[in-house]
């Protein structure tokens, strides 16, 4: 059997932690922690919507996603100085939006529009999934933010469930659950999963690196996810619940 560097069972999630309302200043945040990777979102709330959406009568859920500099061992410039956002900051930007509109009624929300920054300090693998986590504490306090100043209507419910987000991969044909960056590095497989709070796909990003995988082992691997997204589900809410 494959020994974690941590010591975590193949089923276990690292420590994970919330720090709900990080910032003074957005109308709605998080710091995020899944192990060694952590994240701050935060959600800005706006009056009005895109052009393209005016008069439509809804609202309007998007998000933006970046690493610091020295996220990671070696320090990385900022796309902002480089000129031009890499394919991967627009692909997982894109991803934590859709996650995060799964989840809500936009009719709900009137024609608003909330903006979440997932910015990574910190990076040791799984920082999407800690991101998409992270945010939907962060879009869970900006609508709350905008009842209580009378944005939306008292009786507005525009959250229709939770999200969570989590890895697996199979490393010497083993499945695990929420991989670290040595883990991630030496997976066969490696796979993100997006569950709702009610234990609904949103979206499976998986890949062979070298060594395909078979259908058992995709069932295996989205099961130990499924079990993985309701154990964050429940610190989503204990977070909540403070």
């Amino acid at each position: 059997m494959t020994e974690r560097i941590d010591g975590r069972t193949a089923a276990q999630l690292r420590e994970v932690t919330i720090e709900r309302g990080w910032s003074d200043h957005a109308e709605g945040s998080a710091l995020i922690s899944f192990g060694g990777t952590k994240v701050l979102c935060t959600a800005s709330f706006t009056p009005g919507v895109p052009r393209w959406k005016v008069g439509k009568g809804e609202g309007w859920v998007t998000a933006e996603y970046a690493m610091l500099p020295r996220a990671t061992h070696d320090r990385n410039d900022r796309e902002a100085v480089k000129g031009k956002v890499g394919g991967r900051t627009h692909e997982i930007s894109r991803l934590i939006g859709r996650s995060l509109r799964a989840i809500i009624d936009v009719r709900e929300l009137g024609e608003n529009t909330i903006v979440i920054d997932c910015d990574v300090l910190q990076a040791d693998g799984g920082t999407r999934t800690a991101a998409i986590t992270g945010a939907y504490i962060a879009l869970f306090d900006a609508i709350e933010w905008a009842r209580a100043h009378k944005h939306i209507s008292a009786k507005a419910q525009p959250l229709t469930d939770s999200v969570a987000a989590v890895s697996v991969g199979i490393i010497d044909q083993m499945p695990f659950l929420d991989l670290a960056y040595t883990e991630d590095v030496r997976a066969e497989t490696d796979m993100n999963v997006v569950v709702t709070g009610s234990g609904k796909f949103v979206e499976v990003q998986g890949t062979a690196e070298g060594v395909p995988f078979d259908r058992d082992e995709l069932n295996k691997l989205l099961d130990l996810a499924i079990l993985g997204c309701a154990s964050l589900t429940e610190i989503q809410k204990k977070a909540l619940a403070v």
